[in-house]
């Protein structure tokens, strides 16, 4: 049974979890090293639960108490619930509660990169390069989840998919489709892509270039296992990682436009790719 809590002092060391919340560079070294991250929104929250992570405390707006929130209050167990009105909650967050519940949970380590993309069965696999905007990665989960990829490879200079803003704009996705990230020690991008080619998988490197084939080339059909690799905002992939992978692919335009946000170009190349396999 969760134990309600009213807020009366907004200093208290059990709310650090739900302090400067618009602050991303204070969360990241915060929760990285409390092994916490913040979800947003009763969905979320009950997907993050189903998935096996475990509910530290709930935040939650008086009026949502016996609202939105009461299911994932219930399903939390014996934890602090930690309620006030909202102008209160905003004073300690730095913004409104949109859904009117935080839950803080405890991180899982996520599985080695060769847990996922080991196996004979056919797989198909989102690369993402150095994406750094939460929100683009945020939604690259969700194009992935709804169009079928196996899995998320993440490289060392990505953004956190657990941060509170990628988990939001993921609508929880981030829980369902299996990711990893490459060690950073071990160097990126030639190890990492020379290690998939062990595994048995095409590199596909989405970017512009007068060599890239069209995304409904027969030569992304053929193989079992296709690593789909995605850059940075901006400046796209790596001209290593693009010497590097197999082939380089391109999604035809029309009206000038040259290129799509990752996120998009994601959706659209994983709509293609899994019509096919």
């Amino acid at each position: 049974m969760a134990r309600i809590i009213e807020i009366k002092d907004l200093s208290l060391p059990e709310l650090a979890a739900y302090t400067r919340l618009k602050d991303p560079p204070y969360r990241a070294g915060w929760e990285a090293e409390n092994g916490i991250f913040i979800a947003e929104n009763p969905k979320v929250i009950d997907i993050a639960m189903r998935a096996g992570y475990t509910p530290l405390s709930l935040l939650s707006e008086r009026r949502h108490i016996e609202g939105t929130a009461r299911g994932v209050i219930e399903a939390a167990g014996d934890i602090p619930v930690y309620t006030a009105d909202r102008k209160v909650l905003a004073s300690l967050t730095g913004y409104e509660l949109t859904r009117g519940v935080l839950c803080a949970m405890r991180r899982k380590a996520p599985p080695p990169v060769e847990d996922i993309c080991s196996g004979e069965g056919e797989k198909l696999v989102a690369v993402a390069e150095n994406i750094t905007d939460a929100a683009n990665l945020g939604a690259l989960f969700r194009s992935t989840a709804a169009l079928g990829a196996d899995a998320v490879l993440l490289s060392p200079g990505c953004c956190d998919p657990l941060s509170r803003r990628c988990l939001r704009v993921s609508m929880g996705t981030v829980f369902q489709v299996p990711w990893a990230r490459f060690d950073a020690d071990k160097g990126w991008p030639v190890p990492a892509l020379e290690f998939l080619h062990s595994l048995g998988f095409v590199t596909a490197a989405l970017a512009l270039s007068d060599e890239a084939v069209s995304l409904d080339d027969r030569r992304l059909r053929a193989p079992r296992k296709l690593a789909v690799l995605l850059g940075t905002e901006g400046d796209g992939l790596s001209v290593k990682t693009l010497t590097h992978c197999d082939l380089t692919v391109k999604i035809p335009m029309m009206n000038g436009v040259d290129s799509l946000n990752v996120a998009a170009a994601g959706a659209v190349a994983f709509w293609e790719l899994r019509k096919h396999r």
